[in-house]
């Protein structure tokens, strides 16, 4: 018997599992893993709209969306009065002896420039006093520059003048050094020397001492800005959230026939009451803030510029006679700062300037005694002038720099800068005093804003869950 052979035919592949469907289901109908994760905000969306076709489901999103304002708007408001009131006490702590600091910078360096030259004048041994005022000024300039450098590193503008101000300011004090070496020698060349020195002093470091000032009274000036200006985003919030509550407390009045919502009237007069407290705060608070500028940092600066032309002018006065014939050209810068000082007329400039700005009490009369006392020092100019035109040039020298000298133009000078000194502390003190009580009008601000948001916050659970139970 024959037996045929079959031959083996392919062999079937092994079974696998079914391809994916086109659409990305999986064999059980669902979404793949990465698809249903970026399904899932739109299922929750559809969720809560599904949700808010019921009237359970419309009060639980209304409470949901009045705590989260409720929370946000207290968060904001909270550190909107926070921020503000940190930015006063940075004004009272730090902005403000800053600029005090940069205007002692340039008063102690300016009298220290005169002071050298009515020393220079002295005939035989220096004077003691002038000796020890002039080292005076120069520790305090030295001082005052390292206070009002403390926050150059942050400000651009201020960088500039410390470092003229640290880079020449050893240079003068040295060519004042060797000129009064050579002046005790009996040396001519000495005072070529002091006029050296002082033209270093007005030619770069006076005006780097200025700009200094300047630069720190405009940043005085935009933080107080900033302090008095209105938190536009915290009342928006606040007023929606009120408005939001009056809605809502509707809504449930025609739902349920109920008048009053406990919980949403605690919430709505939560909201009222920080309102109000906030408004009758920032107003106190931004009233006085501005009463400190304006009563106060603005006389100071007015004052400041007052005293910076006296200053200039002493400096140009006694210079004069230092140059012996050759001082034409401080003699003119003498009339220009007198005029600054002033006016034309004896009555303007920024004397009358500070007159007009405070009309009564201490201050005025500050300012009032600065004024009769600069108009004595012009007369007691004119007369130094005199006698120096007159070759009396000894008698000159008397009249611009013995303080003992009856009608002399020191005397007259000193009563000047120690009125200006007074009526600038007065206005610092005014400063002070109205800032530090916008400061307080903020106390307790800030924890009570928060505190009331976490009040309406609760009152809105409180009186929507009451509601929602109803439907259980």
């Amino acid at each position: 018997m024959t037996s045929t052979a079959t031959a083996p035919g392919p062999t079937a592949p092994a079974p696998g599992p079914p391809p994916s469907p086109p659409d990305g289901r999986d064999r059980a109908g669902g979404r793949s893993g990465l698809l249903g994760l970026l399904d899932l905000p739109g299922q929750g969306v559809r969720a809560i709209i599904r949700s808010a076709a019921t009237t359970p489901g419309r009060l639980t999103v209304i409470a949901v969306g009045l705590v989260l304002l409720a929370l946000v708007s207290g968060l904001v408001a909270t550190l909107s009065v926070q921020d503000r009131d940190d930015t006063i006490s940075g004004v009272i702590d730090h902005r403000e002896p800053l600029a005090a600091a940069s205007q002692q910078v340039y008063r102690s360096l300016s009298d220290a420039d005169a002071t050298a030259a009515s020393a220079f004048l002295s005939i035989g041994t220096e004077p003691p006093e002038l000796r020890q005022r002039y080292e005076r000024d120069v520790a305090e300039a030295g001082a005052a520059l390292a206070k009002a450098a403390s926050d150059a590193s942050d400000v651009a503008d201020a960088a500039a003048p410390v470092d003229m101000l640290n880079q020449q300011l050893p240079v003068y004090t040295g060519l004042v050094e060797t000129a009064r070496a050579n002046n005790r020698l009996g040396y001519p060349v000495g005072a070529s020397y002091l006029r050296e020195a002082s033209e270093l002093m007005r030619a770069k470091i006076l005006p780097a001492a200025q700009d200094l000032y300047r630069v720190d009274t405009a940043r005085l000036i935009e933080e107080q800005d900033s302090a008095t200006g209105f938190p536009w985003l915290a009342t928006i919030l606040m007023v929606a959230l009120l408005a939001a509550l009056v809605v809502a407390q509707v809504y449930l009045t025609r739902r349920t026939n109920r008048l009053l919502n406990v919980g949403l009237v605690v919430a709505t007069v939560a909201v009222v009451v920080s309102l109000l407290w906030g408004a009758v705060a920032l107003i106190l608070q931004g009233t006085l803030v501005a009463s400190g500028q304006e009563d106060g940092s603005h006389r100071v600066d007015v004052l400041v510029r007052a005293r910076i032309a006296a200053l200039q002018a002493r400096a140009d006065e006694t210079l004069t006679l230092v140059a012996r014939g050759d001082g034409a050209t401080y003699e003119r810068d003498f009339g220009t700062n007198a005029a600054q000082l002033l006016g034309p007329d004896g009555q303007a400039g920024l004397l009358g300037e500070a007159r007009g700005l405070i009309p009564d009490g201490e201050g005025a009369a500050k300012v009032a005694d600065a004024t009769k006392a600069a108009n004595d020092w012009l007369k007691a100019h004119a007369q130094v002038r005199a006698q120096d035109n007159g070759g009396l040039y000894q008698e000159a020298v008397d009249s611009a720099v013995l303080e003992s000298k009856e009608g002399g133009s020191a005397p007259a000078f000193r009563r000047l800068d120690d009125s200006l000194q007074a009526a600038i502390d007065v206005g610092r003190q005014q400063f002070l005093d109205d800032t530090h009580n916008g400061d307080r009008a903020l106390t307790f601000l800030a924890p009570g804003l928060a505190v009331l948001a976490i009040v309406a916050a609760a009152g809105v659970t409180m009186g929507t869950r009451e509601r929602l139970r109803e439907y259980r």
